[in-house]
C-alpha cells in the first residue's frame, strides 16, 4: 500500500494552527519549516525531521521537556515566551511572526519565527523559518 505525501503547509496561511492539529508526525516531518509543539504544560510533545536536522537534537532529548527552559532558552524571553505565557492567561488566540536570531549552543542565526497558541486545545507551535 502506498501512503498519501502529507499536505506542505505554507509559512503565511491562515489556518496554519488547525493544520498542524490535523498532521500526524509524519505529515510534520515533510513540512518545510521547523515544528516545535507543546501542550499547556509548556512541555515539547512534537518536533519535527526540519528542527531535528537543524539543531542536532533527537526527538528523545526534546520530547516531554519544557519547550523554553530546557529546549529552546534563548526565546525564554519577553519576545517569545511572555506572548504565549499572556495568550494562555488571557485565554486569546496568538498569531505572531517576528524576525529572530537564536543563538543558544549554535552561532548565532537569523530566523523568522511563527508563534501559534490556539487556547480551545490550550497548544502553543513555534515555527523556524530558515530559508529566508
Amino acid at each position: 500500500m502506498v501512503r498519501d505525501t502529507p499536505p506542505l503547509l505554507t509559512w503565511d496561511q491562515w489556518d496554519l494552527v488547525s493544520q498542524l492539529h490535523q498532521q500526524d508526525n509524519d505529515g510534520l516531518d515533510h513540512q518545510p519549516f521547523g515544528v516545535i509543539g507543546f501542550k499547556g504544560d509548556f512541555l515539547v510533545d512534537r518536533y519535527n525531521r526540519y528542527e531535528c536536522v537543524n539543531t542536532g537534537l533527537t526527538r528523545e532529548k526534546v520530547l516531554g521537556r519544557h519547550v523554553f527552559t530546557q529546549v529552546a532558552q534563548c526565546m525564554n524571553n519577553f519576545m517569545v515566551a511572555q506572548k504565549f505565557e499572556d495568550a494562555q492567561a488571557q485565554q486569546v488566540a496568538l498569531d505572531d511572526c517576528l524576525p529572530y536570531v537564536l543563538t543558544w549552543r549554535m552561532r548565532p542565526t537569523s530566523v523568522k519565527l511563527r508563534l501559534l497558541w490556539d487556547p480551545q486545545q490550550l497548544r502553543g507551535y513555534i515555527l523556524l523559518n530558515r530559508s529566508d
